[in-house]
């Protein structure tokens, strides 16, 4: 997987340079992600409740995991992020993505770019249409940008921070009729949406939260670390390749990143918390999902950014989150009014 990795951010950072130079230059005041400090702790990792299906990464065996202290980013990366990247770097992403659709499997795979207005009516919606292969690229070009190392969290770190030392099925308790409080899920305003674009319909979670695809993020309540929508939303990329299972995880927090399931004769990587598409077991804190590396969805996967606890104090970036201040005010107004970004 390391081999693999390696290889693949060379081939990303070639699309980043032209015959004057490379491009790294930002195009403004680089924004920080506002991060929130995890206290490490001990915890019980995985679910005997969750849907065990072939060829799909399960949450058993449950075991015992010792994480580090560690940062986590407060908010899922945001378009706005995403595009000061892409600005500063040229950074090739293409024109393609699973998108949702009127067919037998509810979606296809076509024209619908990250930036495209389905999946970015905001520059403060989670950003979608990027694979764990872009993910790396915008984390490499932060990095150098800031001079801290950020990243994508292991999966063992993304569940830890979830739970937020909970031991049920959501951070908040056990009912999946209180998620419109705390995460954007299949609720009756997305079912409304997702039926219309895919005619297919499914029972949606007892609530509503009148949100029809993605948010702006931080639109709800945090978890008791802080930290918003880490179920639903967008689905979040981690750092770990596919396991079927977690026989002979790793115990100490790291990204497992050896031994990696093919699926498709492809390295798969994981990713977490659900997204706008998820129903009451897919967003609940143990459900894994997989990707290819190179895969790009508005169906389910984002991410969010990581770095370790001893990188300096964190700076914050009031900027960025009076904008979003602002962003929300205006999504709750237009949610009033019956409508939404």
């Amino acid at each position: 997987m390391q081999k693999i990795v390696a290889v693949l951010m060379l081939a990303g950072l070639a699309g980043l340079t032209c015959a004057s130079g490379p491009l790294w230059a930002a195009t403004g005041p680089v924004i920080v992600p506002p991060m929130v400090t995890v206290p490490g702790g001990q915890f019980a990792m995985g679910s005997t409740a969750d849907p065990v299906t072939p060829d799909y990464p399960a949450s058993v065996p449950v075991h015992m995991v010792q994480v580090k202290p560690f940062r986590l980013a407060k908010y899922e990366t945001t378009v706005k992020q995403f595009r000061q990247f892409v600005d500063a770097t040229g950074y090739q992403m293409g024109g393609d993505c699973w998108k949702l659709a009127a067919n037998d499997w509810g979606m296809e795979y076509g024209q619908s770019s990250w930036d495209a207005p389905a999946n970015a009516p905001t520059e403060y919606h989670p950003v979608m249409c990027v694979s764990w292969n872009d993910a790396h690229a915008f984390l490499q070009w932060l990095s150098k940008e800031t001079g801290r190392h950020y990243r994508l969290p292991s999966e063992a770190e993304w569940e830890y921070a979830a739970r937020a030392r909970s031991s049920t099925r959501y951070p908040f308790g056990d009912d999946p009729a209180q998620l419109c409080k705390y995460a954007n899920t299949y609720d009756q305003s997305g079912k409304a949406a997702i039926t219309r674009l895919t005619g297919k319909t499914r029972e949606a979670i007892p609530c509503d939260d009148h949100a029809a695809l993605t948010n702006v993020v931080g639109m709800y309540k945090p978890n008791a670390f802080g930290l918003y929508d880490m179920l639903g939303n967008a689905g979040e990329l981690v750092e770990d390749c596919q396991h079927l299972n977690y026989e002979n995880a790793p115990r100490d927090g790291r990204a497992w990143t050896e031994g990696c399931a093919a699926f498709h004769g492809g390295t798969m990587a994981i990713h977490r918390g659900g997204s706008y598409n998820s129903g009451p077991v897919a967003a609940s804190l143990t459900v894994r999902g997989h990707a290819g590396l190179d895969n790009r969805s508005s169906v389910a996967e984002g991410f969010r950014i990581a770095e370790d606890a001893d990188d300096g104090t964190a700076p914050a970036d009031a900027e960025f989150e009076a904008g979003l201040v602002k962003e929300q005010a205006a999504e709750r107004a237009r949610q009033a009014k019956g409508g939404s970004a």
